[in-house]
């Protein structure tokens, strides 16, 4: 008997130095261009003594001839002869070079394999490379290697000492009446010590009534002894607190050879079986399938029915089946197979001759050592209120027991068929307003709480024909089946405002939320369930954006923006992946000298269809939809591409969008830029807005120090809009903070805008930080500015963002030159115009990310 296994497809030899010579040359033999290496190149020459052990393989189509062998391999197949098929040689080697041969044909490379070789008892194992070469006659030859790999064993033995069964061997002790009284174990295998608990020395030769095993008992010895004698059957099982045991025994004169089988885990699935079976509430019983007695009942089919355990074990089953249905039983019963499912309702009658429904469900099991069935019985009335339950389950809501969203749709969809010509059907989406922050502040019980009160109040709102559904989250749906017009809707999203926003009191707690409600009206806004919800999700948008708490009808042109939008979506993705998106860069002016200090990276969206696009237009939706932070990363890597290419110390200023610090790769992607780039860390500013600072504070911070600590410069945009708060820049050493252009604008006519530039220009000069107008557009501005003491200015006055290529011009007019300012308005928005098709302020106000 032979098996082989393939240690390696394509090996590098480890397996001693043989192979390793064969392997080298094999592959030295290969030429440059040829797929297998010449035989003579390999296989004759400087083999030595390793040629004893080549058997040389003929390839004649599918069939595999022994051409030639050493002296090694005629020892091996047991004779000298040479050109002899594969069928002529012993089958173990023929099979064993066989398999070697074919897979390294198949790989066309060398292949090792183990073989395994049983004779008389004893196993060895060989090692075998077969190196594929090619013949200059044509066809293939193989030279397969053969040496002998470890040491023999005897297969019996292996057998003995490693099966799981515990095997032992028994002497018989009779007394002078030659009657056996004790026995002598005499053999045993590691497996029968593992399960009698003892070591092997122990056990050897000991007396089994001197033990403390399993097998010590008197109940075990008197078995054997019958066994021994013949008189009784050869299985026994049996069990310990902490192992069960299935016995055989086979006599031969006066020795017994054991076998010992672990059968715990077996019982206590049988014990589980009981345990499920006795004490299931459904009613079970087993039946003999041959003549369908009952075998066993557990405690609910003797409730269930009526009769005693008694009386169920001498009944069969037909005594169970009215007389007008026992045919019907029968034949399903004998055409069930291992599995007995009916899809159809019984009759049973029990022991007061009351007839029940019930659905049975049946399977084929081993029981008690015979063949059985397992059948389930259900009441059908408790099987129909469970069917019940889940139908009411699949259209409502698990938590607040509304409507589901499914059902909604259907009843709506149903509303919409029956409408009267004259009357509408409206719409309205629900959502709650600062919800959020309830599950936050008082985690998610509580806001379920809350969700289960809502909807109560609802209910209390909504009555009659009309329906209230939650669709999930916080979003809920109201349906009016007939409404006269368009005023009773509002009326009734102006009720639900007002009821919804009164104070909830939740253990103890005060809870306050509002409703922001979105109408839709059939059939002016649509004529199906889809349309109308669509719609009224969309004028629900509305009223979020309009700060909440109040409601908003559906317009057209919602879904013509809406529309757009989806359009939107659809060309940014597009314009990533083909590179549609390029940089534009505004100079920023050193007031002081009048030279240029750096440049503001500002993103632009060469649409092939609509031109340039403007950053306020598709920032927010490539936020919405996940693409800013990729985008983000490709500008941080392409402005500092071309600022490494500028004059030192010109900086280059890259706006980071909140987005980009939630992603947590942030650091990453500012490292691999500057990595990429050659850029000094010192010649990168990353501008921020204080949105940065309004969520995950702490995190956000930390990735600040972490950018701060590569050396790169952080700045504040848009400082003296929003909250502005002084503690930012006690937080964090900013090095610049760059003035809105709302103050710079009236800076020459409004008193409180001049204070304002004033004052943060003075914090900049106490604290350090560099200051930065933006929006400069007027040679008045700037001469306010330069009187202000502002470090920087950056706007139309100086010039527009401009491509790249540009950027050497602009280096070479601010050289040495004061900045001019454009010679009239019409100048300045021309040169607006030419580098955006946005109107100024629109088109640098949002820049590239947020």
């Amino acid at each position: 008997m032979t098996t082989v296994s393939a240690s390696s497809q394509n090996p590098d030899i480890q397996f001693g130095s043989d192979l390793a010579v064969l392997q080298r040359k094999w592959q030295a033999a290969v030429l440059p261009g040829q797929g297998l290496p010449g035989y003579e190149e390999v296989m004759l020459g400087s083999l030595g003594r390793l040629a004893d052990h080549i058997a040389l393989l003929k390839v004649d189509g599918d069939d595999l001839e022994l051409s030639r062998t050493g002296r090694y391999v005629q020892s091996w197949v047991g004779h000298d002869r040479w050109n002899v098929p594969l069928s002529d040689v012993p089958p173990d080697c023929a099979l064993a070079l066989a398999q070697v041969a074919r897979n390294a044909l198949q790989n066309q490379r060398p292949h090792l394999a183990v073989a395994s070789c049983v004779r008389d008892g004893l196993v060895q194992k060989y090692e075998l490379l077969a190196l594929p070469t090619a013949s200059r006659w044509g066809g293939t030859l193989i030279g397969v290697y053969v040496n002998e790999q470890g040491r023999r064993y005897h297969l019996l033995d292996s057998i003995f000492t490693t099966t799981d069964d515990g095997i032992l061997s028994l002497a018989a002790i009779r007394d002078h009446q030659q009657r056996s009284s004790d026995f002598h174990i005499v053999h045993l295998n590691p497996s029968a010590a593992r399960l009698l608990g003892q070591p092997a020395q122990a056990l050897l030769w000991s007396r089994l009534r001197a033990g403390s095993h399993l097998l010590a008992s008197t109940a075990v010895i008197e078995w054997l002894r019958q066994v021994i004698d013949g008189h009784i059957n050869s299985k026994l099982e049996i069990d310990s607190d902490q192992r069960s045991l299935s016995l055989s025994a086979t006599a031969c004169g006066d020795m017994l050879s054991v076998t010992m089988s672990d059968v715990t885990s077996l019982k206590r699935r049988e014990a589980s079986f009981r345990l499920l079976f006795d004490h299931n509430p459904m009613p079970m019983l087993v039946i003999d399938p041959g003549n369908l007695a009952f075998l066993k009942v557990n405690d609910a089919a003797i409730a269930h029915y009526g009769y005693s355990r008694d009386e169920f074990l001498g009944m069969r089953v037909p005594e169970i089946w009215p007389l007008d249905e026992r045919e019907a039983h029968l034949n399903a019963l004998q055409q069930a197979g291992d599995n007995y499912l009916i899809d159809r309702n019984w009759r049973h009658l029990k022991a007061d001759g009351t007839e029940i429904e019930i659905v049975a469900f049946g399977r084929r099991v081993a029981f008690e050592g015979q063949d059985g069935y397992l059948v389930a019985i259900v009441d059908v009335t408790e099987r129909r209120k469970a069917e019940a339950r889940i139908a009411y389950m699949a259209q409502h809501d698990a938590l607040t027991g509304l409507h589901n969203r499914e059902a909604n749709q259907q009843r709506l969809q149903n509303l919409l068929e029956l409408r009267a010509p004259d009357s509408h059907v409206a719409v309205l989406c629900v959502d709650l307003d600062l919800f959020k922050n309830v599950n936050d502040a008082f985690g998610h019980p509580i806001g379920d709480r809350l969700l289960q009160m809502v909807a109560e109040r609802l209910r209390q709102q909504i009555s009659g024909r009309n329906l209230v559904a939650r669709l999930g989250g916080d979003e809920f749906v109201i349906v009016l089946a007939q409404i006269a017009s368009p005023n009773e809707a509002s009326d009734v999203a102006t009720a639900l405002i007002e009821r919804l926003s009164v104070p909830y009191t939740i253990d103890g707690l005060d809870v306050v939320i509002g409703a922001s409600i979105g109408i839709a009206l059939s059939p002016s806004d649509g004529g199906t369930a889809d349309e109308l919800l669509r719609n009224a999700d969309m004028a629900l948008d509305r009223a979020k954006d309009s700060g909440g708490n109040c409601h908003h009808f559906f317009e057209p042109e919602m879904d013509r923006l809406a529309q757009r939008r989806c359009d939107l979506e659809i060309d940014l993705r597009r314009a990533f992946a083909s590179g549609q998106f390029e940089l534009h860069y505004q100079p920023l002016i050193g007031l002081a000298e009048g030279r240029i200090a750096g440049f503001e990276a500002l993103l632009r969206w060469r649409h092939p269809e609509r031109g340039m696009i403007s950053p306020a237009e598709f920032v927010p939706v490539a936020e919405d939809i996940g693409l800013i932070v990729g985008i983000g990363e490709w500008v941080l890597r392409q402005a500092c591409a071309e600022a490494a290419s500028w004059p030192e110390p010109v900086k280059v200023a890259v706006n980071l969008s909140p987005v980009q610090f939630r992603s947590r790769h942030l650091v990453q992607a500012v490292l691999s830029a500057l990595a990429q780039s050659g850029l000094p860390a010192s010649r990168l500013e990353l501008e921020i807005t204080e949105t940065v600072f309004l969520a995950d504070t702490e995190a956000n911070l930390a990735t600040l120090h972490q950018l701060r600590d590569l050396g790169v410069r952080i700045s504040m945009d848009d400082f003296g809009t929003g909250y502005s708060s002084l503690s930012y820049l006690r937080s964090f050493p900013f090095d610049k903070i760059k003035i809105d252009r709302s103050f710079v604008q009236d800076l020459a006519h409004r008193p409180d805008c001049l204070a304002i530039v004033r004052a943060i220009s003075g914090l900049g000069r106490s604290l350090n930080i560099t200051t930065t107008a933006e929006g400069v557009e007027s040679a008045e501005q700037l001469d306010w500015l330069r009187a202000e003491g502002c470090n920087e200015g950056q706007g139309f006055l100086f010039s527009p963002a401009r491509p790249g290529a540009e950027v050497a011009a602009l280096l070479a007019q601010f050289g040495g030159q004061r900045p001019r300012a454009a010679e009239t308005e019409q100048e300045t928005e021309q040169q607006a115009e030419q580098y955006c098709s946005s109107p100024p302020l629109a088109c640098e106000g949002r820049k590239n990310v947020a």
